[in-house]
């Protein structure tokens, strides 16, 4: 089986929105399947850009790079995609799931990107900034560095991943990050940004089944939010586990996240899952370890069935 873009690709460095545009735009052209629209822009116009693919009638979305520093999600979710697609293509089977019967009974929405201007600003520096004055800022809320591969935040200083009305209020106490920073502020109400706006809409509009949102790093999968996930989530997480070698972790602690706010509002099942291992951000070279692994637990997310060995 082919390995597409990124795999294949030794000598790239980078992973950011220029990139995953134009690999958005290679993919759309080789697949009349793959439908590409926008949900939203981020703070600096750039379009939030949503993938579907599938017929099916359960609805899952994936999303990746809500973290700024955690960018290589993008990379992993895009080939994902393009995987997916070149084996619904051909029939061939990924890591033993058919995609073809799974594209056929779920409908599957991916953002690559939530936090595009986050990406950027870690991946080329702050001149991607046009704007002098909030170029100026930046500088000054990393403490006065141009080093930002720290930042996890939108290009306002808003952890993106802090803005979600699910007990906003105690995380906020939790953090102690009373204002823009690199990491960790909350903003000064839930959903202030056009980033978290922009999903938490596209959720409700979509009434998905199951959400995933991916993250590094920990090999970790959380499921539960204050006793209010549904009934079978532990199982459903332990099923992940198992193909994954990840380790379902009943998460205490922690308010104000996206998969948090989803098992609060829907009660149906949500997971962060923490790829790899290291230090943030982590290389794209490590991709070749972490692609085998997450596919299989992004395969079965999507299954109802048991995968088939191979």
């Amino acid at each position: 089986m082919k390995r597409g873009y990124v795999m294949e690709c030794r000598e790239i460095d980078i992973y950011g929105y220029e990139e995953m545009h134009d690999h958005l735009s290679t993919l759309s052209t080789q697949y009349p399947i793959l439908h590409v629209e926008s949900i939203g822009s981020s703070v600096l116009g750039r379009p939030i850009q949503v993938v579907q693919m599938g017929v099916g009638e359960r609805k899952i979305h994936i999303n990746a790079a809500f973290h700024a520093n955690e960018w290589i999600t993008t990379p992993l979710l895009m080939q994902f995609i393009e995987d997916c697609l070149h084996c619904n293509t051909t029939g061939e089977q990924l890591y033993g799931y058919d995609v073809q019967a799974l594209l056929a009974e779920a409908e599957l929405w991916l953002v690559p990107m939530v936090n595009p201007d986050g990406v950027e600003l870690v991946v080329r520096g702050r001149e991607t900034i046009s704007d002098k004055q909030l170029r100026e800022a930046v500088f000054n809320w990393n403490e006065q560095s141009d080093d930002y591969t720290g930042w996890k935040a939108n290009i306002r200083g808003v952890d993106l991943n802090d803005q979600f009305p699910a007990f906003w209020e105690v995380e906020c106490e939790r953090r102690t990050v009373s204002g823009p920073s690199s990491r960790d502020y909350g903003g000064n109400a839930p959903l202030t940004e056009p980033e978290a706006k922009a999903i938490a809409a596209f959720t409700q509009k979509e009434e998905f089944d199951v959400v995933i949102a991916l993250h590094t790093q920990g090999k970790e999968i959380y499921w539960n939010y204050r006793d209010l996930e549904c009934p079978h989530a532990e199982a459903y997480a332990n099923r992940l586990a198992q193909v994954s070698g990840y380790a379902a972790i009943k998460l205490t602690g922690s308010d104000a996240g996206y998969k948090d706010w989803f098992i609060q509002e829907t009660g149906r099942p949500g997971f962060t899952i923490e790829l790899g291992e290291g230090v943030n951000p982590l290389p794209i070279s490590d991709m070749q370890d972490i692609y085998p692994n997450m596919a299989r637990l992004l395969l079965e997310a999507i299954s109802r069935s048991e995968p088939q060995v191979g």
